[in-house]
């Protein structure tokens, strides 16, 4: 939903650093963020708030931004480590393949040996190597998909859709066909072991 337009006539609210700070920590309250996300979320908190100003924003508005940065981030409510294997292993675990946490850390502005070392750490907790088998599986198991299903005809009937869906997750086509070409969740379970 967009944000309300102002009035007309009326003033924009003023932006300053308390007001910076205080949008930082409402939005922190409710989601963890990455350094570069939050710089986004408060940069377009502004362009709403100034919304049918005149002025624009303040001169000083990136320097505030960044002191609020790097206050947030020397008291620990922004850590791009710690929020990037708490992504990381989240989506791993909702059956996102590694690419897809890749493209998505990418996307919340999360650098790439950070992520790399993310995936490592993941790897370090779990006790079967870090893969995209094990997520694609869980995934199909969250989603009844392939041998997950009940009805077999209704497996061959949904082929074509769970094959989209697993691919709108990242998985490779080859990945996609051995999953659903198990006949039972038993032998789906064995290619974990092959």
């Amino acid at each position: 939903m967009p944000a309300p337009r102002p009035k007309p006539g009326s003033r924009p609210k003023k932006v300053d650093p308390g007001y910076l700070e205080r949008a930082a920590l409402f939005y922190l309250e409710r989601y963890a963020s990455s350094t570069a996300n939050l710089r986004r979320v408060l940069q377009r908190k502004v362009r709403r708030r100034m919304e049918g100003s005149e002025d624009g924003p303040p001169p000083e508005l990136a320097t505030w931004i960044d002191a609020v940065i790097e206050k947030l981030s020397r008291l620990g409510f922004l850590n791009d480590q710690r929020y990037a294997e708490q992504r990381t292993r989240r989506l791993y675990d909702e059956g996102k393949s590694l690419s897809r946490i890749r493209q998505t850390l990418a996307a919340k502005g999360v650098k790439s040996d950070m992520t790399a070392a993310a995936l490592e750490n993941l790897s370090d907790e779990r006790p079967e190597p870090v893969s995209d088998l094990p997520a694609a599986i869980a995934y199909a198991r969250r989603r009844k998909l392939g041998p997950f299903r009940a009805d077999p005809e209704q497996r061959r009937e949904m082929r074509q859709k769970d094959m989209a869906a697993m691919a709108r997750r990242g998985f490779s086509s080859d990945l996609i066909r051995r999953i659903l070409a198990a006949e039972t969740v038993e032998a789906l379970e064995m290619l974990r072991h092959d």
